[in-house]
């Protein structure tokens, strides 16, 4: 499997998303006590690791889909803090 596929199929991966969803969800709700940059980068890669270690795929090997993972949560993860901040500045205003 090429990597452009790999990408496809995590950036499509709703069980992916729900768990980033949670991320941001949990991280805004926690950020006086724990920051929010750490949790964030944690997140990231506990879910780039996570997923395809319960769930391997034969055809692609654990370092590849946790490389490919990391950058395609990172995108999820800007896009939907992005979408949260939008959110929250426009409920306050």
């Amino acid at each position: 499997m090429d990597i452009s596929t790999l990408m496809v199929e995590q950036f499509t991966d709703i069980f992916r998303l729900g768990l980033l969803a949670g991320l941001i969800y949990t991280t805004e709700r926690t950020r006086q006590q724990t920051g929010v940059l750490l949790p964030l980068i944690a997140g990231v890669v506990f879910v780039a690791v996570i997923i395809p270690s319960t769930m391997p795929r034969p055809d692609v090997s654990l370092w590849q889909a946790v490389a490919a993972g990391v950058a395609v949560n990172a995108v999820i993860v800007a896009v939907l803090w992005l979408a949260w901040q939008a959110i929250s500045r426009a409920r306050r205003s």
